[in-house]
């Protein structure tokens, strides 16, 4: 494939989080295959007022092998313009823009729109959403006008796909699997990571990881615990609250579980995340819907067995009784799908992760964006 000059827009360090994690490696990757590639991310991503989280910003190390420019401003009109003429100037043959969030459509669109002026870019979003897991005004005309200025479409999951084909019915998509994210390190041994994060004692660990949200389903983890009685697992929750906490210790308080949790919700940095997988014997996904999950290809990475729910793409993602279990979104569902899984052992599900890891290459996704 010709060199090619690629700018990608969104989250980027010192911002944290998946989106930021994905951006990089994915830069990385269009350079380790001879393209020139770049960051456009954010000098501000989202007013304070609106981000549920403790903070936006990682204190992991900058990665030093590629460049990001944190110059968006999401709210600042004037801003827009600038950026969108300065990417208009720089004619890269390629932008890459990542589409999450309705909230940031009408920043991504604008600038968009000033890019296209130059007759020479081709814009391509990769779009984790569509239609957003939580509802808001003015979703629907904040995505119509983002996804009005890109040129072709990348997604992760059929759902996202469809729902992309909802707005735009003719325009190029190709869905294309969840790269594995293979830059948080090696996989270390079990009761080493154990010993890192100071978990005593001899008990099965099942691992939620990730945001805590509505739509995760943590409090429907939570219900099936009870019912694990008897049983020597332990949850650990590894993750940041992203609503009220409140309810969620009630809820612990009232099952009487508090033993059996693990607690640790704070942000888990990046230099930190592959002792949480290590530490577990299996990753619990228990979500009430879903498009994708980032959760699933770091799983992958550490050859971690999973048990999810059956919905939007997780059981396409993890075949059942191969690389996990499958259940449904319900208390009853998940205790029996877990207590099944560690009746077949971990052993049983290894040899069909490691064959179905091979399918999550990055290789294939830039291939498909140069290709779209």
């Amino acid at each position: 494939m010709a060199h090619k000059t690629i700018v990608i827009i969104g989250p980027g360090h010192p911002l944290r989080g998946g989106l930021a994690t994905f951006n990089q490696r994915l830069c990385k990757q269009f350079i380790d295959e001879g393209h020139t590639c770049s960051i456009y991310s954010f000098s501000l991503q989202y007013p304070s007022f609106l981000f549920p989280g403790t903070t936006q910003y990682s204190t992991d190390p900058a990665p030093t092998d590629i460049e990001i420019y944190p110059v968006i401003n999401s709210v600042h009109p004037l801003n827009w313009l600038q950026v969108g003429n300065e990417l208009k100037r720089i004619r890269p043959d390629i932008i890459v823009v990542r589409f999450w969030i309705p909230f940031m459509g009408p920043a991504l669109g604008s600038i968009l729109r000033r890019v296209k002026k130059n007759k020479h870019t081709r814009i391509i979003a990769i779009t984790d959403n569509v239609i957003p897991h939580e509802k808001r005004p003015f979703d629907t005309p904040f995505t119509r006008y983002f996804l009005k200025s890109c040129d072709a479409f990348i997604t992760m999951s059929e759902k996202v796909m469809s729902d992309l084909r909802t707005f735009e019915k003719n325009k190029p998509a190709q869905q294309v699997t969840h790269p594995l994210y293979d830059n948080f390190g090696e996989p270390i041994s079990k009761s080493a990571a154990r010993e890192k994060l100071g978990i005593t004692g001899n008990e099965k660990i099942i691992l939620f990881f990730g945001f805590i949200r509505k739509y995760k389903g943590l409090d429907i983890l939570l219900e099936a615990m009870p019912l694990l009685k008897g049983q020597p697992i332990k949850l650990l929750v590894a993750g940041e609250f992203y609503e009220d906490e409140k309810a969620y210790q009630e809820q612990i308080d009232r099952l009487g579980i508090m033993d059996s949790l693990i607690l640790r919700t704070d942000f888990i940095p990046d230099s930190e995340v592959k002792y949480y997988l290590c530490a577990a014997d299996a990753v619990i996904q228990p979500y009430r819907n879903a498009t994708n999950s980032g959760v699933t290809p770091l799983a992958y990475h550490f050859e971690k067995p999973m048990v999810v729910t059956n919905v939007g793409n997780l059981p396409i993602q993890v075949p059942n009784g191969k690389v996990g279990l499958v259940c449904e979104p319900e208390p009853t569902s998940l205790a029996a799908a877990i207590t099944r899984y560690f009746e077949l052992g971990e052993q049983h599900f290894i040899p069909h992760l490691r064959t179905e890891k091979e399918k999550y290459s990055w290789h294939n996704l830039v291939k498909t964006i140069l290709e779209i």
